[in-house]
């Protein structure tokens, strides 16, 4: 599958399951990590793990298994790996106080001023 197909396949599910606010970030060319991360609000615990889990049941059906995935017992933020594309799924309020989005704006001085005000 190639990571187009897999970042839409995210999104799918993600829409399927009623995340809001999904943002998608090309990062290709800008770090080793990913191709695409992918960023979506969860509106409970519960619906961040369920959401979360149903991302990488997708993918794994589709013959991407994920190769990492972090904090979904929690539901606060939950993050799935799937080598190419990296979803995290969070609260409303962790994803407001971290602002990742902003992290990976084009303007890399908007990102240093983040980090710094972060501290």
């Amino acid at each position: 599958m190639q990571v187009e197909e897999l970042r839409d396949l995210v999104v799918a599910t993600l829409e399927d399951m009623k995340a809001k606010d999904i943002s998608v970030i090309d990062v290709r060319g800008r770090t080793v990590i990913a191709d695409y991360l992918v960023i979506a609000s969860g509106t409970s615990e519960r619906h961040v793990k369920s959401t979360a889990e149903a991302v990488a049941f997708k993918a794994k059906q589709a013959g991407e298994a994920a190769i990492g995935e972090e904090g979904i017992k929690e539901g606060e933020w939950a993050l799935v790996d799937l080598n190419g594309v990296v979803v995290h799924v969070m609260q409303a309020r962790v994803r407001d106080y971290y602002q990742i989005e902003k992290l990976w704006e084009v303007d890399p001085k908007a990102a240093e001023k983040l980090s710094k005000e972060r501290g």
